[in-house]
């Protein structure tokens, strides 16, 4: 008989007992630990509990949850299970430059990235061509000021019509409004062309060269009202030097930006990524 896996997570306020209680519950039917990790925020006095199980076929997602009920009772848990068996979708959006979307797509393809596209939006026609190569449904909306509301409640739609998961900004050059960003907290996040806090704006790169920096990164994090200001998932930064061009900055750059956003998704289709006020718990690999 197969056995069938799952991620729980677990957020409350601190108290004595609370894996031991967890755990005990899991053994009751039959879950073997495959994988833990906790934090106590001291803080918030908060504290966060991942744990991959393996049980039996015949333990189903409900029964998990029935096990942890008292638990959840007893600490005032905020539980989630997933099973891990499942595909998450998504829908990735992009303008002009495809990096990050193309490098999304690879790590999908070989398995490292474990999820389905459900789409591909954008203001621009530029990346229709990759969606029809690769089968995904393509959506071309351009985005100005008399529109932006109507384009977004086609993206709202969309993300409810086709049961997606995440919503992943892959240099998508429009800032979305504090209406969609507050609707799907935690489920956008985005990558952002600089070491956060520092260069925002326009061509960071090039703002960067002219400082003279030594280092320059990328930001991968979720989308909030806060324009740039979201709780951080991932960030990568690399050495430059005054030999270097502007151009090298981006190249090195666009680099930077790829595998900090294709971390960030993995982190958050995997549970890994918890919310922790306007932080996030990052339980990485």
């Amino acid at each position: 008989m197969n056995d069938t896996s799952y991620i729980l997570r677990v957020a409350c306020d601190d108290q004595p007992g609370i894996v031991a209680t967890v755990t005990s519950a899991l053994a009751t039917r039959g879950a073997n630990i495959a994988e833990s990790n906790q934090f106590w925020d001291r803080h918030t006095n908060k504290f966060f509990l991942r744990v991959a199980i393996i049980t039996p076929a015949d333990i189903d997602k409900e029964s998990v949850a029935l096990s942890l009920n008292p638990a959840v009772d007893r600490f005032n848990l905020k539980l989630k299970i997933d099973e891990v068996a499942r595909r998450p979708r998504i829908i990735i959006m992009v303008s002009k430059f495809d990096h990050a979307m193309l490098h999304l797509l690879y790590q999908i393809k070989v398995g490292w990235l474990d999820a389905e596209v459900a789409a591909i939006v954008s203001n621009h026609e530029d990346a229709r061509k990759v969606a029809d190569q690769e089968g995904i449904p393509f959506y071309h909306w351009p985005v100005n000021k008399e529109n932006k509301a109507e384009q977004e409640a086609k993206l709202a739609d969309l993300i409810k019509e086709t049961k997606s998961e995440l919503v992943v900004l892959a240099r998508y050059m429009q800032v979305l409004t504090n209406e969609l960003s507050s609707q799907f907290y935690g489920m956008i996040i985005n990558i952002h062309h600089s070491f956060l806090p520092s260069f925002k704006g326009a061509k960071p790169y090039h703002q960067a060269y002219e400082r003279g920096v030594k280092l320059i990164g990328a930001t991968a994090h979720y989308v909030t009202p806060d324009l740039d200001e979201g709780p951080i998932i991932e960030q990568e930064t690399e050495r430059v030097n005054h030999a270097m061009s502007a151009d090298d900055f981006v190249a090195a750059g666009r680099d930077i930006e790829s595998r900090v956003l294709a971390r960030a998704v993995k982190y958050h289709l995997e549970g890994r990524v918890m919310l922790n006020d306007h932080r996030t718990v990052v339980f990485t690999l």
